[in-house]
């Protein structure tokens, strides 16, 4: 069994204008997306700043209220959980934010942030807390000392380290990354990315990974999906959709992979045209409408729901994109 379903998930925001601010229309972050995660697996989500990918991952940890779809985790359908249901799920889903200066509270010290999980959660005794705040930090490799330091005493990387301590303090089963690389020096990405990987597999944890990295995506991810405005094109394993990719928007993304060999030269598929807008998006084939492909008309009214095209591969079944 799935430990995550995401059915036809919608997170629509309404834009207000007017002298008496009502909604005149809505933004579109996220569009009819449906995937499922199983127990101990990573699925990476890749795609363009703007795509929806953030606000898919706070959706799901209900960090947001989705606006139509079904969330089912563990079984359990949390799509419209109020507050005081959601306290015990969130033991088991956590997130680890993009930016940790930004995620950790500067005017608490380490001891007082990893320890607040257990507080809200009503676990354990004072000293069991601070026991178990001393095992986390030697879990992601940082020193007993550190609990009585505050954040700002740390470099970029520490404080990551610091938020995944957080995220795993109450052993959850699923795990939202948000990005947790890309404000990290290169010479840390590594690290904190093994990191990663060591904690999964010594916990049976799951991975949402988001990212724009399409190379750190396919060392950390079981399968990948592409997302575009707010909707899923194309979602594979990893090494199937590096070899085979089928949308053209995937193989624009792989495109975009610089090659660290100047020597060597590939043909490059451009993109043409802006992202079009999530308030007011195309009918049909949003990237085909983008690229102005001849065949973009023939995908109006079309029902573009993912097909399987290869077992596990599935595309977006558009005239003008899927090959």
């Amino acid at each position: 069994m799935s430990l995550l379903v995401v059915k036809d998930l919608k997170q629509h925001f309404p834009v207000r204008g007017g002298v008496l601010m009502r909604a005149v229309a809505s933004c579109k972050a996220v569009d009819g997306v449906s995937f499922e995660l199983g127990k101990g697996e990573t699925v990476g989500l890749v795609g363009e700043s703007g795509c929806g990918k953030t606000t898919l991952g706070k959706a799901i940890v209900r960090l947001l209220k989705p606006t139509d779809g079904k969330i089912v985790f563990d079984g359990s359908d949390i799509t419209h959980e109020g507050i005081g249901a959601l306290r015990p799920i969130r033991r088991n889903m956590q997130m680890i934010f993009q930016d940790p200066a930004e995620s950790l509270n500067p005017r608490h010290t380490v001891r007082d942030i990893l320890e607040e999980p257990f507080i809200v959660q009503k676990i354990g005794s004072r000293d069991e807390r601070r026991k178990w705040v001393a095992e986390l930090l030697d879990k992601v490799g940082l020193s007993a000392t550190a609990a009585d330091r505050f954040p700002f005493e740390f470099s970029g990387g520490q404080r990551q380290r610091i938020g995944i301590a957080r995220a795993i303090a109450l052993k959850p089963k699923l795990i939202v990354c948000d990005e947790p690389v890309s404000a990290l020096d290169v010479s840390v990405q590594s690290q904190v990315l093994n990191l990663l990987l060591d904690l999964q597999r010594e916990m049976g944890l799951s991975y949402l990974f988001i990212a724009h990295g399409l190379s750190v995506v396919k060392h950390m991810s079981d399968r990948v999906a592409v997302m575009y405005l707010g909707k899923i094109m194309e979602l594979a394993p990893a090494e199937q959709l590096y070899r085979n990719p089928r949308h053209a928007y995937t193989k624009a993304l792989l495109d975009a992979i610089p090659v660290p060999d100047p020597s060597k030269r590939r043909e490059r598929r451009l993109l043409q045209g802006d992202v079009p807008s999530p308030i007011n998006p195309p009918d049909g084939c949003a990237f085909g409408h983008r690229m102005k492909h001849p065949k973009w008309e023939q995908s109006v009214g079309m029902d573009l729901s993912l097909k399987e095209v290869s077992p596990g591969h599935w595309v977006q079944p558009c005239p003008c994109c899927a090959a």
